[in-house]
Parts: structure tokens; C-alpha cells; sequence
């Protein structure tokens, strides 16, 4: 099967241009320039020609930290829904998240969620596997070539997977044979000062108390912690969702020892600010909390920089109702798979990000922080995941074209100035003009990476 892609701007490793590609099965088999494209008579002998004038070809979006909530949580969503929402918004490929019910703490519990995917997901995945206190040999058998990485809940946790004990650090710093993301938060500290608050405001907390009550200090403390841990095992620390300027810098001084250290941010850290929990509430409550203007301004220099390598979105579907609680009640996380990557288009209609930076943190950097194999570029013999999108066609965020199985988006009635027009799947169209396509193309995501050390 082969199909020819022309006349757009494709948009890979830094630069723009006008041409195409030419898919064969589920690969790239040719890029075409646009003087390349005219001279060729490749159209007569392909099966299927999307003609993509005006339009930008990007690579799939890869997705890094989502929570899809099977098993266990079926009633907020399931592999199939937040996967056909992430093919409608340009993302081809997850990694989600361990804490599920029961945990997937066991290599046992890993296996269940792939052939969940298997049998139900659109876009490409694998699966994180959750530390715990005790389960040091389930992490030392990880596959390092099938799973993403291990999950570590090192300062707080929603679930019973908060890792407390020095001596297991220790040894999951030091004998993960894979790379360790964690969550950092400080519990301790949360716990004070949610006691605080609690006193002088019983069950009426205001929403905007929450980065004081998951305050920059518990972040700061948290991610002191693991990079201590990282620098000392030489270990291969990636540190979710930060959230404030000052581990900005913390991460700056500690990949200048150890390299192996990486960053990243959610979309949603971009955008908003604590002013927004005035009239975005418990909508935009998640952990860590949303903080001042100016961490997210130091947290958008960061991506300018190149520090951070990884924008993603942490992906956590509630239901409306359990959203629809006060502070003390409505969980934290929201929904953002099918619009991160217009989330980041519209920063970059701002003047705040170049089409090309995008790909870089939303692409390019998933593969190469995970040593993705042959995904996150447009390149020759790569698979063909492609987001094809028209910068200049509005969308606005409706209850009806909303794919989540929580059927609320903190952007509902939003209009943002993109579209995504075709999502493309091991060079199959798994999305087109707002509509997933029912043949599913999806796979295993591999991880090209090295031994981190002898276990």
C-alpha cells in the first residue's frame, strides 16, 4: 500500500519546507522537496494521494505522561476513548501512567494493560511500571526495550504508591535498568499546610489556595531529593511535570554533572497561571499545582532554551461530577490530550514558540529522551505518524466534538486558531476532519537504550 502525501509544509528537525513523502505500508519511503515533487510522476502508481496544499505535516505528536485510567477507573476512561481523543488532536503515541486499580506494580499487572491496548487502543503506547516500597525485583526485570520507564511517586501520591523509604530509593536509583520519572512533591509539607488552611477556612478552601497548599517549596524539596539520588547512582532521572522556576535551575545545575538528567513540562503549565483558578477552579486544579506568572514565564524560557526537552500533558480524566466538589473533595487532573497539541500552536500564534520548537518538545524530544525506535521525526524508513494540521482553520471546543469519556475540557467554548486536519498511524489515517477512523493501526512502542547499569 502506498500513499503519496504533496504539497505541504513539512515541519522536522529544526526547519520548514515545501514538498511531500511518499508512505510504503507502515514506513516514509521517500521526502520529497517541492522541486523534487514536481519533477516526479509518483501520483500514477500510488494507491492514495492526500493532496496537503496549505496545510503543515508535523510527526506525530508523542505523549509522555497520560492517565487512561484501565483498569480500575473505566467510568473516566478507558484505552479506547482517550486514545481516539489523542488521534483527533495529532498525537500518535502514549506512555501512561501505573496508577491504576489495582496498581501496575507487577510485571503480571504490565502484560494486562498491553493487551488492553491491544485489543482497543488507536494510537501507538506503552506502560510505565510503578515502584513501590517493596518491589525492587519486579523493577529489576523491567524489559528495558518494551516498557517506557519506572514510575516513581517520591514525595506524594493519589494511590498507595508513595515511596518513602530511604533503603528502596536507594536501590531503585541505583539498579533501575531503565530511565526512573518521577513525581515530586514533599507529602510532609502539603500536610502542613493543608492543616493551615484547613483551620482558617474548614471545607470552604478557595481553589486558588492550592499552589500555596501544594506549595514550590514541597516541588523543591521533592526534586532536590532525586537529582541528590541521580547525581550519587549516576542514574537516569526524568522529572515530571515541573512546575516552578526554581527547579528550572535546580535541573540547569545538575545536568551540567550529570546529563543523563532531564525535565519536563505539561502544556497546561504554559498557559495558565494561579489568576486563572478564579474562574477556571477546580477545572484547572491538578498536581503539582499551577503556580505565579512568572514560573510559567521561566518555564517557557526553558523550552526557548532547549533545557526542557519534553512538553507533554499528564492526561487525568475525572468526571464532571467529581470535578463539581469543593476544594477538599474535587480530585485534581485534567483533560488535555485532544487539544495539546493546538494548546501549543496557539503559544506559538503569540509570538511565545516557533512551529519548529514545538516539534521539538512534542516530537523529536519524546523519542530521544526514551530512545523511541524510528518514531518522533519525518524521516526515511521512520513510521509513518504524521499530524497534518492547517494553521489558519478555527476550532472551537464543544460538548459534542469533546472524544473524552468525561465529556468536559477546561477549553469548552474555546477557539483556537488550528485544526487538525489527518492523523496518520504506522501510515494508516487514523483520524481525518474530526473523525476516527475505525481500522486500527496501533503498536507496541520500542525503546532503542542501553544498559543503564549491570543488574
Amino acid at each position: 500500500m502506498e500513499t503519496l502525501i504533496k504539497n505541504g509544509t513539512i515541519v522536522n528537525d529544526g526547519r520548514s519546507f515545501k514538498g511531500g513523502l511518499l508512505i510504503e505500508n507502515d514506513r516514509i519511503a521517500r521526502i520529497f522537496n517541492e522541486k523534487e515533487l514536481s519533477g516526479h510522476c509518483i501520483e500514477e502508481n500510488v494507491d492514495n494521494t492526500v493532496d496537503a496544499s496549505g496545510l503543515h505535516i508535523l510527526p506525530g505528536v508523542i505523549d509522555d505522561q497520560v492517565h487512561f485510567r484501565e483498569p480500575g477507573g473505566e467510568n473516566k476512561a478507558t484505552v479506547w476513548s482517550e486514545s481516539r481523543a489523542a488521534v483527533l488532536g495529532g498525537v500518535t503515541s502514549f506512555m501512561d501512567m501505573p496508577n491504576n486499580n489495582p496498581p501496575a506494580t507487577t510485571l503480571e499487572q504490565i502484560e494486562r494493560k498491553f493487551s488492553i491496548a491491544r485489543e482497543n487502543s488507536h494510537a501507538n503506547y506503552s506502560f510505565y511500571l510503578g515502584a513501590t516500597n517493596q518491589n525492587i525485583e519486579q523493577i529489576r526485570h523491567a524489559d528495558r526495550n518494551r516498557l517506557c520507564g519506572i514510575k516513581l511517586f517520591m514525595g506524594s501520591s493519589t494511590g498507595n504508591m508513595l515511596v518513602d523509604n530511604p533503603a528502596a530509593l536507594e536501590k531503585i536509583f541505583a539498579e533501575a535498568p531503565m530511565l526512573i520519572a518521577t513525581h515530586c512533591e514533599d507529602e510532609n509539607i502539603i500536610r502542613q499546610n493543608l492543616d493551615r488552611y484547613r483551620t482558617l477556612y474548614k471545607d470552604a478552601i478557595p481553589f486558588g489556595a492550592h499552589p500555596e497548599i501544594r506549595s514550590r517549596e514541597a516541588c523543591i524539596e521533592c526534586s532536590r531529593r532525586a537529582i541528590d539520588y541521580a547525581i550519587r547512582h549516576d542514574s537516569r532521572l526524568h522529572i515530571l511535570h515541573i512546575s516552578t522556576a526554581e527547579e528550572i535551575e535546580m535541573l540547569r545545575a545538575a545536568r551540567a554533572i550529570n546529563s543523563k538528567i532531564t525535565g519536563e513540562i505539561c502544556a497546561h503549565y504554559l498557559i495558565f497561571s494561579k489568576e486563572d483558578y478564579a474562574r477556571m477552579g477546580s477545572k484547572i486544579k491538578c498536581n503539582p499545582a499551577i503556580k505565579q506568572a512568572s514560573d510559567r514565564d521561566a518555564l517557557r524560557k526553558a523550552v526557548k532554551e532547549g533545557l526542557i526537552k519534553v512538553v507533554a500533558t499528564d492526561h487525568a480524566p475525572h468526571t464532571l461530577e467529581e470535578k463539581s466538589g469543593n476544594y477538599l473533595t474535587a480530585p485534581s487532573g485534567l483533560p488535555t490530550i485532544q487539544h495539546s497539541l493546538q494548546m501549543m500552536i496557539e503559544l506559538a500564534e503569540q509570538g511565545i514558540f516557533t512551529l519548529e520548537e514545538i516539534v521539538k518538545v512534542m516530537c523529536h524530544g519524546p523519542a530521544d529522551t526514551f530512545g523511541i525506535s524510528e518514531r518522533g521525526y519525518i524521516k526515511e524508513g521512520y513510521y509513518a505518524d504524521l499530524a497534518i494540521v492547517d494553521l489558519n482553520r478555527k476550532y472551537t471546543v464543544t460538548k459534542e466534538n469533546i472524544a473524552y469519556k468525561c465529556k468536559w475540557s477546561p477549553f469548552e467554548g474555546h477557539t483556537f486558531g488550528s485544526s487538525v486536519i489527518y492523523t496518520f498511524i504506522n501510515g494508516k489515517i487514523a483520524a481525518r476532519n474530526g473523525v476516527v477512523a475505525k481500522e486500527r493501526a496501533a503498536m507496541e512502542l520500542r525503546f532503542n537504550r542501553p544498559r543503564q547499569r549491570a543488574v
